[in-house]
C-alpha cells in the first residue's frame, strides 16, 4: 500500500519540478507569459544584417566606448528591456540582432591581417549547431576547430559553459575576419576568430 502512495506522490513532485524549471528562466534572458524573450533554445534564422550606419575610420561610434582592463566594454548597455541580458544578444520573437549596430571600422574589431589562420572551413548558420567541447574565452574548441573570442567581447561570455553550451557561427557581414558565435541556451552572442 505504501508503495502505491508513493507513486503520485513522485509524480507530483516530479511536476512540481518541471514546473519550477519552465518558470525561473536562465540568466541569459527574460520571461514573459512562459516564452523566453532571449535564448532558451532559439535559433536564430539568420545573422545580423550590414549594419545600416558605418563607424568612422580609426575611430569607435560613441555608443561603443573603448575597451576596459577588465574585458568588456565600459558604458556599453545591451539589456534593452528588463530581464534582458547586458551582452549582444538576440530577440526570439523577430530574430533581432541587440548590438551589432556599429558597422564597418569599429576599432574593436580591427584585425591588420584578416582570416590570418584561414576560414572556418565547415557548416555556418542556423542548420549546424555546434557543442563547445572545452577550453575558455581565449581558446575554445568544437569538432576538432579552434576558436578565439574577441578582447572586446570576453566580457560578455562569462557564463558561457565551455565544456557543453551549443552554439551556432555566422558570418559578421561587418567586421572581416570574425565570425559570430550565438550561444542558443542564453541567446548571447561575440566575435570570435577561427584559429585552427
Amino acid at each position: 500500500m505504501k508503495k502505491l502512495l508513493g507513486i503520485p506522490v513522485l509524480l507530483a513532485l516530479m511536476l512540481v519540478f518541471a514546473a519550477a524549471q519552465q518558470k525561473g528562466g536562465s540568466r541569459g534572458g527574460g520571461r514573459q507569459g512562459g516564452h523566453a524573450e532571449v535564448g532558451g533554445g532559439h535559433i536564430p534564422q539568420r545573422g545580423p544584417s550590414r549594419a545600416r550606419t558605418e563607424a568612422p575610420r580609426n575611430e569607435v561610434r560613441n555608443d561603443h566606448p573603448v575597451q576596459d582592463n577588465r574585458g568588456g566594454d565600459q558604458g556599453r548597455h545591451f539589456d534593452d528591456r528588463a530581464g534582458h541580458p547586458n551582452a549582444p544578444h538576440v530577440h526570439v520573437e523577430n530574430d533581432q540582432w541587440i548590438g551589432h549596430n556599429a558597422g564597418r571600422h569599429d576599432e574593436r574589431y580591427h584585425l591588420d591581417h584578416p582570416w590570418e589562420h584561414g576560414r572556418f572551413g565547415d557548416e555556418i548558420g542556423a542548420r549546424h549547431v555546434w557543442r563547445l567541447e572545452g577550453g575558455g574565452p581565449s581558446r575554445f574548441f568544437f569538432g576538432g576547430f579552434y576558436f578565439s573570442v574577441a578582447p572586446a567581447d570576453i566580457g560578455y561570455c562569462g557564463d558561457w559553459l565551455w565544456d557543453r553550451d551549443d552554439i551556432i557561427l555566422y558570418d559578421d557581414p561587418d567586421d572581416p575576419g570574425w565570425y559570430l558565435a550565438y550561444n542558443v541556451r542564453l541567446g548571447t552572442y561575440c566575435h570570435v576568430m577561427y584559429i585552427g
